[in-house]
């Protein structure tokens, strides 16, 4: 497909992985952000490369896929130049496993029984004893019912991941362009999506692909084909640096639960991790609460909880800051990937909700496979853009919420107008 000319929209992670696949495989490829590279929803998470927290189906088979993946994509990048070895060892990827632990009678049923399912799907599960639990994570709590180990876990460090596959990108000709908001599509008579429109004027292409993260529904929309992709907040709270405290990424058998649940209430979970510098990242916590950027102590204070019931040593280690950020959420759970069936010219790579960073490559893949017309190495059907959960608008009673959210907030601004006005009559008077 030389010659073909490929437009991502989106220049975060899931967009940089699959530019480098596109532009490796000879496409022209242009990225387009309306922020910058990898500004937004990767540069806020936690850099998570899990088989773990998946049950068998097809995201744990994207998941076995990019796991594979990441070490051979870093590798080659690393050789390629020494520009990309520099952004290698600042993607930080350390394989250094996960450990699920339950702390209640409940929890360790379940886990037991979720690792056995797992086991038949070919991820490694080992059972932990209590002196070999003790062993890896000397500080973990003495009050745990059961404990699993997964070796194929890993960490990168997010924006340095990002800006690898990025560099690559680049280095096999794609071309980036920031601050390039996209407007509205132009669609030709037949249908055909052939340009995106910016405040810098159109952009031609003979295909592009949605990789906006939680933005995609939005931008699905300007374009003509709106997809169910909507944000859920995530936050994480930081450690100033400590002493080795915590080993691998140590969470509770809670987890999988918040991760899986379609609530839009707070879900909370124990997730505990160290990074290369020393600090150590509180997670998790999972709101749909829309694009709403505030930081709330009620659920800051309650992600601390949970931490402290795996790790009760860290009670009292100051927190340096804390950092949220909004995930692409599916109704179903599971990644959009794949040709719009609506609109030709369209492609979509987004619904990762908080686990794109580990499924970026495998993604990148996926889709290079899907648009080139090769065979896929994992079924791809089940990511596709016509299945009920991506096509389906969100509910009307959601639709009437966020009007009555609006209505309150103009109302609010008009209150606080008129007090403002009246503040100055009096002190005119």
């Amino acid at each position: 497909m030389n010659g073909t000319r490929a437009v991502v929209l989106g220049a975060g992670i899931i967009g940089a992985a699959c530019a480098r696949e596109l532009a490796l495989a000879g496409l022209e490829v242009t990225l387009l952000d309306r922020g910058g590279a990898g500004a937004a929803t990767t540069s806020h998470g936690e850099g998570n490369v899990l088989v773990s927290d998946k049950g068998p189906g097809p995201e744990l088979r994207l998941a076995q896929l990019s796991r594979r993946l990441w070490p051979e994509v870093l590798a080659a990048i690393a050789e390629r130049s020494p520009a990309g070895a520099r952004c290698v060892e600042a993607a930080e990827w350390d394989p250094k496993g996960g450990i699920v632990v339950a702390t209640t009678e409940a929890g360790a049923h379940g886990l037991a029984e979720f690792a056995a399912t797992q086991r038949a799907a070919d991820v490694r599960a080992d059972t932990l004893t209590t002196d070999a639990l003790r062993a890896a994570e000397p500080c973990i709590t003495h009050a745990h019912t059961a404990a699993v180990h997964y070796p194929e876990d890993a960490q990168v460090q997010p924006a340095g991941a990002a800006a690898a596959l990025l560099t690559d990108a680049l280095a096999a000709g794609a071309r980036l362009r920031t601050g390039e908001e996209v407007l509205a599509g132009v669609v030709t008579r037949g249908g055909r999506l052939t340009g995106v429109r910016t405040p810098g004027g159109v952009v031609e292409a003979d295909l592009f692909v949605n990789a906006a993260g939680p933005w995609s529904g939005a931008l699905g929309a300007r374009l003509g084909a709106p997809v169910a992709v909507e944000p859920r907040r995530g936050d994480v709270l930081v450690t100033t640096p400590l002493p080795p405290t915590v080993f691998h990424k140590v969470y509770d058998a809670d987890y999988v639960g918040a991760v899986g649940s379609s609530e839009e209430e707070l879900q909370t979970s124990a997730v505990v991790e160290s990074t290369r510098a020393g600090s150590v990242l509180i997670g998790s916590s999972r709101r749909r609460v829309g694009f709403d950027d505030l930081l709330r102590p009620e659920v800051l204070s309650a992600v601390a909880a949970k931490a402290l019931r795996l790790f009760p040593s860290l009670a009292g280690v100051p927190v340096m800051r804390a950092y949220g950020g909004f995930r692409p959420y599916v109704p179903d759970h599971l990644p959009v990937v794949g040709a719009d069936p609506r609109l030709a010219g369209l492609w979509h790579a987004s619904g990762h909700e908080g686990a794109g960073i580990g499924l970026s490559v495998g993604t990148g893949r996926l889709l290079r496979d899907l648009v080139l017309g090769e065979p896929t190495e994992i079924d791809a059907h089940p990511f596709r853009v016509d299945r009920p959960a991506v096509l389906t608008p969100p509910p009307e009673s959601r639709q009437q919420n966020r009007k009555q959210g609006r209505k309150q907030n103009r109302e609010q601004r008009r209150k606080l107008e008129m007090e403002q006005d009246q503040d100055q009559d009096q002190e005119g008077a």
